[in-house]
């Protein structure tokens, strides 16, 4: 596990919301004053570390840029859905997203390596991909696709399978299970692989599917499930770890090159900071959460790990997603979490 950032916030700090910091100040005088005035969209909850940092990086970079640059926090998808937001990016309707690589992938393809089944074993390896080579690569094909794009990618965490309606234990348990995942390649056919029905749902339609039983359950970090308050339409959370997902900052280019290169390194060096310490929220709150989650009424399930990822294999999972995204990057992965 990396011990990379010791200022972490506390439990309290981290789940009792934003109340100290607004979120958004469209019409403020500030606002009106500054000479840069940009929009900076996320998924989250306002309650997730995502947005917590973020709202500092803003509050360090108002500061920093003397009030020259004002940024406006607009969290749990108010501008539209994840992938609405995509869109937004690279027209300029908004200037800074905060999205997760799994549904970048949409964008592009290469994103949704980062979410290989059963590829990441734990921290270490996650963080010597994705500050290396795999990540450097990764990066090169998000500015490839007109984006502009930070240095830090941000930690959405490991996933896990809640369920309303069967306890998940083995491959066995998951065939017909109907789950909802990102509207993501790479998660869709992990869980095709796997046996199950997957249906891509955007997340801000996630709760009301599960509520109205479109689907049985769904997979993401205990963070998000917290935040979201999804265990109050799920009743058992199995711990499957199987994938690793990443928030990528990107942002519109030309409204980034529009900023002056001072400006712009101040923006970029603040969000990464940010970056590094909202790694280890995540994983300081995915090491607690386990027993508010229980108090709650969410039974946990410890599954075999092995197993899944051995059903995946004979599936032909590893070999279809290899031919896929190429030896290059296939091999940049492996040199970090072994053979798949």
């Amino acid at each position: 596990m990396t011990t990379e950032n010791t200022n972490t916030p506390s439990r309290r700090r981290v789940l009792s919301g934003l109340a100290a910091l607004p979120l958004v100040s469209i019409g403020s005088s500030r606002a009106r004053s500054a000479e840069f005035v940009l929009k900076y969209a996320t998924g989250q909850d306002p309650t997730h570390p995502v947005n917590l940092r973020a709202a500092e990086a803003i509050a360090r970079i108002r500061e920093a840029t003397g009030g020259r640059v004002e940024i406006n926090l607009f969290p749990a998808n108010q501008l539209g859905s994840d992938t609405d937001l995509i869109s937004q990016a690279r027209s300029g309707g908004i200037e800074i997203l905060n999205i997760s690589s799994s549904v970048l992938a949409t964008l592009v393809p290469s994103c949704g390596m980062l979410n290989t089944g059963f590829a990441f074993p734990d921290y270490d390896h996650v963080w010597k991909a994705m500050d290396g080579a795999f990540g450097d690569h990764v990066r090169a094909q998000i500015v490839k696709s007109g984006l502009f794009v930070t240095d830090k990618i941000w930690n959405n965490g490991f996933r896990q399978v809640s369920s309303s309606t069967r306890k998940i234990t083995s491959p066995d348990s998951i065939k017909g299970f109907k789950i909802r995942v990102p509207v993501a390649p790479m998660l869709t056919s992990l869980f095709q692989s796997l046996g199950a029905s997957p249906t891509p749902i955007n997340f801000n339609e996630v709760y009301s599917a599960l509520q109205t039983k479109i689907v049985e359950g769904q997979e993401n970090a205990l963070p998000l499930i917290y935040t979201t308050k999804l265990y109050e339409v799920q009743n058992s959370i199995s711990m499957t770890d199987h994938v690793w997902d990443g928030f990528w900052v990107v942002g519109n280019r030309r409204s980034f090159a529009g900023l002056p290169a001072n400006l712009r390194d101040i923006v970029v060096k603040e969000i990464d900071r940010s970056a590094i310490e909202q790694r280890q929220d995540v994983v300081k709150l995915s090491n607690t959460l386990r027993a508010d989650l229980q108090t709650k009424g969410i039974t946990f399930v410890d599954v075999d790990r092995a197993a899944f990822r051995d059903t995946l294999g004979k599936s032909g999972f590893y070999k279809s997603w290899q031919a896929k995204f190429g030896d290059e990057l296939w091999n940049k992965l492996q040199d970090v979490v072994g053979p798949l």
